[in-house]
């Protein structure tokens, strides 16, 4: 008799479960985290929340240095960098420059983040 043949057949697990939904391709794995690197600063992070609380959702650059304890020109580069991933849009109004939270912005990030 060979060894094998005195040891019990016992079925396996499988080594990882089956995929329940599509996994991130690396086109779009690559734009997600374009997206997440924008917001994972804690400065812009506030920054968005302000603006998404305000009424509105709109709020003035001359509103947003004093929450943040930040330089106007620290807060306005921040403020670039959400404007450039798409989710602030910007209006110059006078002097002052008004920033709006795109709408839909965050539900790519949200749909990604939600469990199957």
């Amino acid at each position: 008799m060979s060894i094998p043949s005195l040891l019990p057949l016992i079925e396996a697990p499988a080594c990882r479960a089956p995929l329940t939904r599509q996994p991130l391709d690396a086109g779009r794995a690559a734009d997600l985290s374009r997206l997440l690197k924008a917001i994972a600063d804690p400065a812009r992070l506030r920054l968005l929340s302000i603006v998404a609380a305000s009424e509105g959702q709109e709020a003035c650059v001359c509103d947003l240095t004093e929450p943040v304890g930040l330089s106007q020109p620290t807060v306005s580069h921040h403020l670039k960098v959400l404007t450039e991933a798409g989710f602030l849009s910007r209006s110059k109004r006078g002097t002052w420059v008004h920033y709006a939270l795109v709408p839909g912005a965050l539900d790519s990030l949200a749909a990604v983040l939600v469990t199957a």
